[in-house]
């Protein structure tokens, strides 16, 4: 039966679900790792409008973009032992850590895939001319003049996702992974009181995600300051 609310039970949970803080980092850092290179394959088809690659592309990030995450962890969870099985493989008693992270790699690399196409296509055409006309081939025009300023259009788009992802996260305890959600579930079920748990998460996750604002918005200001710098010199050597 669940307790009267008593506001000093805050304190005690804040520092126990504090302790799970790097496990929900964790989770989020090597999932956005992976997820990013995977987007990034899945963008080229895409960008370059290749045949079947970039319908498949095309479907995979509808796909993901259009169920919900926890569907997706389920589906996840309960797939890979069945994929697996059919090769004589037994992963049924596999850490749902790495359930989790499976899921949010593939989910984050459809968003990553979206964000790094626009990004690219808001670099003007004729960087890429430019390139081509002093030498460069494809390749190396992409990954030296297109991707590093894609991604400088991209960035306030990147920020967002990696706090969107900080919150989804949070339903990584409905497969079992013990984060700082599922360590609150298992405080709710010891102390019977869930009020008090859930406000010490939103404290903890609305602290983390501001955290993660002020770092992207101070490397926004560098970026910018860059990009100033740069025109200024480009400016100054035009007209020298």
């Amino acid at each position: 039966m669940e307790k009267a609310f008593d506001i000093s039970m805050i304190e005690s949970f804040v520092p126990t679900l504090l302790g799970y803080l790097p496990i929900t980092l964790y989770i989020l850092a090597v999932s956005l790792l992976f997820g990013f290179l995977l987007g990034l394959l899945l963008a080229l088809p895409r960008i370059y409008r290749i045949p079947v690659l970039n319908q498949i592309a095309k479907l995979y990030i509808s796909f993901f973009r259009g169920t919900p995450i926890m569907v997706q962890l389920f589906i996840v969870f309960y797939g890979i032992p069945a994929l697996t099985a059919l090769a004589g493989i037994d992963t049924s008693k596999m850490d749902p850590l790495y359930a989790a992270i499976a899921t949010y790699v593939l989910s984050s690399a459809a968003r990553a895939a979206e964000i790094i196409r626009g990004g690219v296509n808001s670099v003007d055409r004729g960087q890429a001319e430019a390139a081509f006309s002093i030498g460069l081939n494809g390749v190396q025009t992409f990954r030296r003049i297109i991707l590093p300023q894609a991604l400088v259009q991209a960035f306030p788009n990147i920020g967002n996702m990696v706090i969107g992802f900080l919150k989804d996260t949070s339903l990584a305890f409905s497969i079992g992974v013990m984060d700082m959600s599922g360590r609150g579930q298992t405080l709710i079920t010891s102390s019977n009181h869930s009020l008090e748990v859930y406000i010490s998460l939103s404290v903890l996750y609305y602290a983390a995600a501001l955290l993660f604002e002020c770092v992207f918005r101070w490397c926004e200001k560098r970026i910018k300051k860059d990009e100033t710098r740069l025109v200024t010199v480009f400016d100054m050597s035009a007209h020298s």
